[in-house]
């Protein structure tokens, strides 16, 4: 592994290592990738995910291919998906990432959606 990687591992495993979902509160997981960014909603308890969004849900036309609006409407659009399967309150887990750009906006479409951290 990359030095950065290895980083960014232990970071990752750190801040899971502290956080579990429940059903009542299901952990809010941020995936970034070098394509796009990746939200769920996870039940730990039992392994599943209760809900999630994808990049390319979004309109395509409307955001450029990497910025930060793009994560806060994406944080919205979770916030929906979840008021769907009637859940307020979730556990962030950064996964590793600074809280910062896209990881920050994303969190707070979230919360703007009406989810509650």
């Amino acid at each position: 592994m990359i030095y950065k990687q290895l980083l960014h591992e232990r970071r990752r495993r750190r801040v899971r290592s502290r956080i579990t979902g429940t059903l009542e509160r299901p952990r809010l997981c941020v995936r970034k990738t070098l394509v796009g960014l990746y939200g769920q909603l996870i039940d730990d308890t039992s392994g599943k995910t209760l809900a999630w969004v994808d990049w390319r849900e979004l309109d395509k036309k409307k955001f450029s291919s990497h910025n930060v609006s793009r994560a806060h409407a994406l944080g919205l659009l979770l916030a929906q998906k979840a008021k769907k399967v009637t859940i307020e309150k979730v556990v962030f887990d950064r996964g590793g990432y600074a809280y910062h750009g896209k990881v920050k906006a994303f969190s707070e479409g979230a919360r703007e959606g009406g989810l509650q951290f």
